[in-house]
């Protein structure tokens, strides 16, 4: 066999093809091959083998397959091809397409920049609402490290130690745990440590061993191999460790990297207003620097980088940088302003005549070269320079007028209309001015020059009142609304009535009122007016316009003069704002338009009676029995006014006359009652039998026999009594009251339980009788029981203020407080809690926090006589006199009728002719303080 068939026959059959795509030769006995970019292609690593192991398919074919197959998936559309490919892709792309493109871009960016401010300004607020709520850490301590500046050396060197974090329970729980080291470990650890007894050549040079630390052991004192000195090693790991620490800890002395003395310094740098550090001043420094310099014409960025470093301490820094951007921006206004700003003294004022160079129609800036002026004749000099400049500034007339006396003011006003005549300030400041005349002729001519303008007019009316011509004030008001009107201005109905209370506010009470009477029906509708006049009533009396509210009360009794309601606000206003003339004057009218309001007839007679005329008194009554013939409320007025002036025949001659002609059940308890306190009593229990027969049904005649009998001392006959009037009335809880309170006391604890609990079936969810089962359990010593009835009592009536207030005082002393917080939850604006919460207050001693909330308290129910009391009490117990006596004032004016202790002193009988002010201090006295 030949060589060359030996040959042939070991030629491999791949010897001579390509290779396989992505082979690298000798990758799989570890060798890197390399590749080029156009070997993989882009973002491949030279080690990826392409997951495509087949050769790319005919192009031809490629394209003609796509056009069979059309891809008309969503995810392959795009709005400017379309599905896989532009429809019209054989069309050129010309160059208007490129124009329409480029000019639509231009219209996106410029959109885009108008909204860039606002979008701006949206992300600032949204950065700093994040910035508020969730503060970076630096920001949280930056007061600690700004204390830094203050700590000494000695305090840096005094630092504890770190010691161990671990409770006393986790370290005394928990002992160590050794476990012993086998001796295997042992001998191996001895034979790595061996020392080598070799010695080098350097070391026999210097007679012994080197050691690292540069010290050198003697060659004699070497240590054997087998007898290891430990103790030595031990110095050694020491003196190793403390050239360690020596080399790296030396901060205190300032020597290293760290220097406490600047970074002290650097603590005190930086912005306490901001809470940033000094890393944000350097950024912030590098921001603005970097917008000064892409745009120097740029204002706010000069400002900006002079007020930082000003923030910064770095004042004359700021003063470089705010001159250098006025040389960039000499137009700028805010630029001089802010640079006479950070300027001291003279440099200031050099800076703002520089500035009034470049910018002499600026006003901002004369009026800064003024103030920075300390005479008042440079500052007139200053201000006339201005003038010159700008005449027709009103802001500069005006500060220019105000420097001037009264003569040199109305020349320069004279000039300042001439040259801002649309100027209402300067008309009406040259009209004040003037006489009365020319005031006129001045006020006359400013309307020409402004005829939109209603404060001219009002001026003029003001004017007219002033010097007596008041009626010419309505028709200068009238005229006003009609010229606005000519010239299609709005009359603003609001705005007026604000303007009629300027007036009165300035005493200016006739202009105000024809304000009112002109303005006052204008765009309202008909069926609105009454509300909406009452309404404005009220608002006017709130901003203690009160001239206005009587105006529009008197507009409104003119359009509405039988409606009893108008008269009836018309009547409480003067009452609480207006005087005793003006209140019977007004019911004189209001009883002539509303002969049959009883209660017109009563204000009136009243009113007569206080001021002491009694027989006006009379006369006024007697007008109302004629118009209102039979009137029980009028009768017992009248009964009222003789009893109360010691005329007790010519009462009972009432009486008698009433029961006669107007029978009622009120006419007959006060016949009762006048009987009953004259010391009648047989008269009065006579009287009480005729008018059970007539009205078995009225439970307070019962209540008055058995009083009456109690007060006899015949219980039987009182109980009999009690006992007869429920079987009439088991709905009234004041009868069951008194029947329990009579068993009580005599001794019948169970029968008063029984008469209570009976009286809860038949009124259920009634709190009265519910606290009252409850005191008497804590009459009888009986606590727990009077706890578990009141929680029962709040379970049924859980809205019941006055259940809460005793409930409040039953805990103890340290449960009250949340106890009264859940009192206040549940009766937030109950006048029994509020004076509860007063009342605990006052226990605690905490007065100021008692006084606000005795004040909530009678502002919330003013007729609630015991908050009167109790404020009173306080008040003369922690007060001075004068509070004391504004608190009776105040209560005398409210006339308070009703509550627990204040109805027991008032409804006594030896107390049924004292006033207000004498049962204040009873019931005050018989309060007892709080504990």
């Amino acid at each position: 066999m030949s060589v060359q068939s030996l040959v042939s026959r070991r030629k491999k059959t791949f010897i001579g093809l390509p290779a396989p795509l992505g082979y690298v030769p000798g990758l799989g006995r570890g060798a890197t091959g390399f590749t080029t970019r156009s070997d993989i292609g882009p973002a491949r690593d030279a080690d990826d083998i392409p997951e495509d192991r087949h050769a790319p398919p005919n192009k031809k074919a490629k394209q003609k397959e796509e056009e069979d197959d059309e891809d008309l998936n969503d995810a392959n559309y795009d709005e400017f091809s379309g599905y896989g490919g532009s429809l019209c892709s054989k069309d050129p792309y010309d160059k208007d397409d490129e124009e329409a493109d480029a000019i639509y871009e231009a219209i996106d960016k410029r959109m885009d920049e108008k909204r860039k401010e606002r979008r701006e300004e949206k992300l600032k607020r949204d950065i700093e609402k994040f910035r508020q709520e969730r503060p970076k850490i630096q920001q949280q301590f930056s007061d600690l490290k700004r204390d830094l500046a203050s700590v000494s050396v000695d305090d840096w060197n005094n630092l504890p130690e770190v010691g161990d974090a671990r409770n006393r329970k986790q370290r005394v729980g928990r002992a160590e745990k050794f476990t012993p080291v086998p001796d295997s470990v042992l001998a191996r650890a001895a034979a790595s440590g061996s020392v080598n007894s070799a010695v080098s050549e350097q070391e026999q040079k210097f007679g012994g061993l080197t050691t690292p630390f540069g010290s050198i052991t003697p060659i004699g004192s070497a240590t054997p191999m087998g007898d290891i000195d430990m103790k030595k090693i031990g110095q050694a790991r020491n003196t190793l460790m403390d050239i360690k620490l020596t080399q790296v800890s030396d901060s205190v002395s300032g020597q290293t990297v760290v220097d406490p003395k600047g970074y002290l310094t650097d603590l005190q740098s930086m912005l306490p207003s901001h809470g940033g550090d000094i890393n944000d001043v350097k950024k912030a420094r590098l921001l603005l620097k970097s917008v000064r310099e892409t745009n120097p014409k740029h204002p706010p960025a000069w400002i900006a980088s002079a007020r930082l470093e000003e923030v910064t301490g770095k004042l004359q820094a700021a003063r470089n940088l705010i001159m250098k951007g006025c040389e960039e921006c000499p137009k700028s206004e805010d630029m001089w302003l802010e640079a006479a700003r950070l300027m001291p003294g003279d440099q200031a004022k050099a800076v703002v005549a520089q500035a009034v160079r470049h910018l002499p129609q600026s006003v901002r800036i004369w009026i800064k070269a003024a103030n920075l002026e300390t005479e008042i004749k440079a500052q007139k000099r200053v201000f006339h320079k201005a003038l010159e400049q700008i005449p027709n500034s009103v802001r500069l007339w005006k500060a220019a007028v105000e420097l001037e006396d009264e003569e040199d003011a109305l020349i320069m006003l004279s000039r300042a209309v001439e040259c801002c005549p649309t100027s209402v300030e300067l008309w009406l400041a040259l009209a004040r001015l003037e006489n009365y005349e020319n005031a006129r002729k001045v006020l006359n001519r400013a309307r020409e020059n402004i005829p939109t303008d209603r404060q001219i007019w009002i001026t003029a009316a003001k004017l007219e009142e002033a010097h007596g011509n008041i009626p010419m004030v309505d028709k200068i008001i009238d005229r006003a609304l009609t010229s606005l009107r000519m010239n299609m201005v709005e009359i603003n109905r609001e705005q007026w009535i604000k303007d009629a209370e300027d007036c009165e506010r300035s005493g200016s009470l006739h202009t105000c009122q024809a304000i009112i009477r002109a303005v006052i029906s204008i765009g309202v509708e008909e069926e609105d007016k009454k509300h909406t006049w009452m309404a404005d009533a009220d608002a006017c009396a709130a901003h203690g316009a009160y001239e206005c509210a009587r105006a529009v009360y008197a507009y409104a009794l003119t359009v509405f003069p039988s409606k009893k309601s108008i008269w009836l606000r018309a009547a409480h206003f003067e009452k609480n704002h207006g005087t005793r003339e003006s209140l019977e004057s007004l019911l004189q009218r209001a009883v002539a338009h509303c002969p049959k309001a009883e209660v017109l007839w009563l204000m009136g007679a009243k009113s007569k009676w206080l001021a002491g005329d009694v027989p006006a008194a009379r006369s006024i009554l007697a007008l109302a029995f004629q118009a209102n013939p039979n009137s029980e409320e009028i009768w017992l007025a009248a009964v009222k006014l003789e009893s109360e002036n010691n005329e007790f025949e010519r009462a009972r001659r009432l009486l008698h006359k009433a029961r006669n002609s107007a029978p009622t059940a009120r006419v007959f308890m006060k016949s009762v009652k006048l009987e009953w306190c004259l010391g009648e009593v047989d008269n009065a229990l006579m009287l009480l039998d005729e008018a059970v027969k007539h009205y078995p049904d009225f439970p307070k005649l019962s209540m008055m026999r058995g009083q009456i009998e109690e007060q006899r001392g015949n219980l039987d006959t009182a109980r009999n009594a009690y006992n007869q009037g429920l079987k009439k009335c088991p709905t009234s809880w004041p009868l069951w009251l008194l029947l329990s309170r009579l068993e009580e006391r005599a001794g019948q604890l169970t029968r008063a339980r029984s008469i209570l609990e009976k009286a809860r079936l038949k009124n259920p969810k009634t709190p009265e009788l519910w606290m009252e089962a409850v005191r008497v359990e804590n009459r009888a010593g009986l606590k727990n029981i009077a706890m578990t009835l009141m929680a029962k009592a709040l379970q049924e009536c859980p809205n019941s203020g006055i259940l809460w207030a005793e409930a409040i005082f039953m805990e103890p002393r340290p449960q009250r407080k949340t106890k009264s917080v859940d009192a206040l939850r549940k009766c937030e604006h109950d006048p029994h809690v509020l004076l509860a919460a007063s009342k605990l207050f006052w226990s605690e001693r905490k007065l100021s926090k008692a006084r606000d909330w005795f004040n909530r308290t009678v502002k919330i129910d003013p007729d609630l006589g015991d908050a009167w009391a109790a404020f009173y009490k306080f008040e003369t117990l922690h007060g001075d006199q004068k509070s004391a006596d504004d608190i009776a004032t105040r209560c005398v004016a409210a006339e308070p009728h009703h509550g627990e202790h204040w109805c027991r002193v008032s409804k006594a009988i030896p107390n049924w002719r004292l006033k207000t002010q004498e049962i204040l201090p009873l019931v005050a006295a018989a309060m007892s303080v709080p504990t």
